[in-house]
């Protein structure tokens, strides 16, 4: 990478308008991020931390 980083928003607006459009505008944009998973605390987790506050 030869060209230097913008110094201004000047700059870095010129550098975002060079893009090209094919990237900008994707043929097949990405799919929406799906729901996390749900998740609960079972008792061996528990047991994992029953005595941290020896060590904190």
């Amino acid at each position: 990478m030869t060209e230097p980083d913008a110094t201004t928003m000047t700059e870095l607006i010129e550098d975002c308008a060079q893009i090209p459009f094919a990237i900008t505008h994707p043929e097949h944009p990405l799919p929406v991020p799906r729901a996390a998973a749900s998740w609960h605390v079972d008792d061996s987790c528990v047991r994992q931390v029953e005595n941290l506050d020896m060590f904190v």
